[in-house]
């Protein structure tokens, strides 16, 4: 609580402000130089910050209730304590420019939709700027969201070559290859979609083969090494996971630029985690294979100490 108590400098800015209002604006005061913004209602502010500024003002915490949060009196107030952080508004431009920033600074790191309000958030701040609304942070961040999308989709689209295309729609679109064979066929043309993204199944050599199988599909495809070459591992996460939670038609409806990118981003990371589970697999069957073979000489041994004939 420490941060929304009010120092000597501070509280000459209530000299001239009675009940309410001097509640009021006290509460304003404190939420803003903590948040670097002001609330957007009334039962936004904690209910313990609100005893805790009126305690220091001798005022119940019920008289908060009173300050009027629309009209002159809170617009003034706003401007006054803007004023006291040397804050201002900020403008169309100031939209347009963090647009920007978001853009170069921050999506090629992250591009979940919270993240990018919680930076758009923090570098208002930096710049002394009071930040819009919450539905107008929200515009702007799907906005900007949008625009990324739409780039990243194009461009990766454009490095699929022709022939890996074709491959992916056989993939998506024949849905029955192989689903009753048990992998048994894993040595023809592919595997289904649904197949590459079962789990490995049980330890053993039926389990690698699946995963070989599942490999060679994926390799078959041809995809370009350096296809997300410089994009950040959790970014490309974040498209695989669409493409593994998304229904098979509802991947088939999306434009080809975004079905493309997406089927992209689950095969290339699809790809890493087949092979680490087939090394999983391998030393686990190695590990299997030592252990029999401990056991078996133990009781080798335990059966030519019997033989011997030595007395217990």
């Amino acid at each position: 609580m420490k941060n929304f108590t009010f120092l000597d400098n501070e509280l000459s800015l209530l000299s001239n402000k009675t009940g309410a209002t001097r509640l009021g604006f006290a509460v304003l005061f404190k939420f803003f130089q903590h948040e670097a913004r002001f609330p957007n209602y009334k039962q936004e502010i904690p209910k313990d910050i609100i005893h805790y500024i009126a305690k220091q003002l001798s005022f119940e915490a019920g008289l908060f209730q009173d300050y009027n949060w629309k009209g002159r009196s809170i617009k003034y107030h706003r401007s006054q304590i803007r004023k006291y952080f040397n804050f201002k508004e900020a403008t169309i431009d100031d939209m347009e420019k963090m647009s920007s920033w978001l853009q170069q600074q921050v999506l090629y790191h992250d591009a979940e939709f919270e993240h990018l309000k919680g930076e758009a958030y923090n570098h208002f701040r930096e710049l002394q700027l009071e930040p819009p609304t919450p539905d107008q942070i929200d515009r702007l961040v799907k906005s900007v969201l949008y625009s990324y999308e739409k780039q990243f989709f194009q461009e990766t689209f454009q490095k699929i070559p022709h022939e890996s295309l074709s491959q992916i729609d056989l993939l998506i679109n024949d849905l029955t290859r192989y689903e009753e064979s048990n992998f048994d066929g894993y040595n023809n043309d592919g595997l289904s979609f649904s197949q590459l993204r079962a789990d490995p199944g049980r330890i053993g050599l039926e389990s690698v083969l699946k995963e070989i199988a599942k490999l060679k599909t994926i390799q078959k495809l041809n995809l370009p090494r350096k296809l997300f070459k410089g994009i950040p591992q959790k970014v490309i996460k974040k498209y695989k996971q669409r493409a593994v939670t998304e229904d098979i038609r509802e991947l088939r409806r999306h434009p080809e630029p975004i079905r493309y990118t997406l089927l992209a981003a689950f095969l290339y990371l699809r790809g890493q985690e087949i092979t680490d589970n087939l090394i999983e697999l391998l030393i686990q069957i190695i590990h299997r294979i030592g252990v029999r073979a401990e056991r078996k000489v133990d009781k080798q041994f335990i059966k030519d100490f019997k033989n011997t004939g030595v007395a217990y």
